[in-house]
């Protein structure tokens, strides 16, 4: 049985945002900045939580009566089917909590800065994984877990996974010389050198010139990521993916990149991340990475400063949503230079410059890559 919450404190870092309740007549949620919070601190969301005193209700029908940005700190995917898991062996499911329950589950375990009190007792909190050596357990286990051909200690894979979104089994708090690593291993489905694949395709988008955390392999076939929104000191920074700040669920893929490109230029006014955003773009279209969901793209806010995270989940995956992209160019899955040309124009990047970063790309992932979609239709 899992314990009823009415309230829940919505805490960023240390500091008291505001108060997320439910209301009873119509099971919607309804959110309150404190008022310490109105004097000296930032929108969460600036396109569902405007900074204003008073009850802001979240829309009906949508993230179970929560707030996308809220619903942002659950696990999706791997992390999700953990949780569910957990949940089952408590006589219960996910879909059968209330979202300030499903809140307090994750209490001050997720990404991001935000956590929620009171935590839910009785599920594990996020731990650092210290030794190397466990890093094979829990490739182990997540095999065993995701097969469901053997008994897996769900809760050990929880406790590392650290609420983490994505497909693939994670250990989201590894230290190294002082910088915290997301590690990533194999699912059932993926090759042994899965690892060594995503190495490839994150340097070959930094060579293209995204801005990519460090990266690496641990063991020689673990991908190794730097969490972006853990600083040098520990401190954690306020993330939203593009999934949460467009109130979408990313699931139904009805994300457009002119979409992304909008939100990017309004939340940042900066022209340099806007033509980033296209650049990721043409480098996900390049580079045959149709995985390529709202979720997969992140922004984060610094004393109240939006800005785009640094790129992730940048990876060969041809099978896409039926062949096409999960974030589609003007309603195209696969869209061709014409439309990437539109885009970027759109958006006041002049088309000689938008040119110049596909041949770039282009030349880029003909090096490096194995597999490359050409966009260009005419010579450069």
């Amino acid at each position: 049985m899992i314990a009823p919450v009415d309230k829940i404190s919505v805490f960023y870092r240390d500091i008291l945002a505001g108060t997320l309740q439910t209301d009873p007549s119509t099971g919607v949620c309804a959110f309150e900045y404190s008022d310490g919070w109105l004097a000296n601190g930032f929108s969460l969301s600036p396109t569902e939580l405007p900074l204003q005193p008073g009850l802001i209700y979240a829309e009906g029908g949508k993230f179970g009566g929560n707030f996308a940005i809220f619903e942002d700190s659950l696990p999706d995917g791997y992390g999700l089917y953990l949780l569910n898991r957990l949940l089952k062996e408590k006589g219960t499911s996910l879909k059968e909590l209330t979202p300030l329950q499903r809140l307090s589950i994750i209490g001050t375990s997720g990404m991001g800065a935000l956590s929620y009190i009171p935590v839910m007792r009785g599920f594990p909190s996020q731990r650092e994984v210290q030794e190397e050596l466990e890093l094979d357990i829990l490739q182990e286990e997540a095999l065993k877990a995701l097969s469901e051909k053997e008994p897996a200690d769900a809760s050990l894979l929880y406790y590392n996974s650290g609420n983490s979104g994505g497909a693939r089994p994670k250990a989201a708090m590894v230290t190294h010389e002082g910088m915290h690593f997301l590690i990533k291993f194999r699912h059932v489905f993926d090759p042994q050198d899965i690892g060594k694949t995503e190495l490839l395709y994150m340097t070959t988008a930094r060579e293209c010139g995204v801005s990519i955390p460090r990266v690496g392999l641990v063991k020689g076939k673990y991908f190794a990521i730097e969490r972006f929104d853990i600083g040098p000191g520990g401190e954690r920074y306020h993330m939203a993916s593009a999934a949460a700040l467009l109130k979408t669920d990313f699931r139904n893929q009805d994300v457009d990149y002119t979409n992304l490109l909008a939100l990017t230029g309004y939340l940042t006014q900066d022209p340099v991340q806007v033509e980033e955003m296209f650049l990721r773009m043409v480098v996900n279209l390049v580079a045959v990475n149709k995985d390529d969901h709202a979720k997969n793209f992140s922004f984060l806010c610094k004393e109240g400063i939006w800005s785009l995270a640094p790129a992730y989940d940048i990876t060969y995956s041809p099978a896409g949503s039926n062949g096409e992209h999960a974030t589609s160019l003007f309603y195209k899955g696969n869209p061709g230079l014409d439309l990437v040309i539109k885009a970027g124009t759109q958006i006041r990047i002049p088309e000689k410059r938008c040119l110049e970063i596909v041949h770039t790309v282009e030349e880029v992932c003909q090096k490096r890559l194995p597999v490359v979609n050409l966009l260009r239709k005419r010579p450069f």
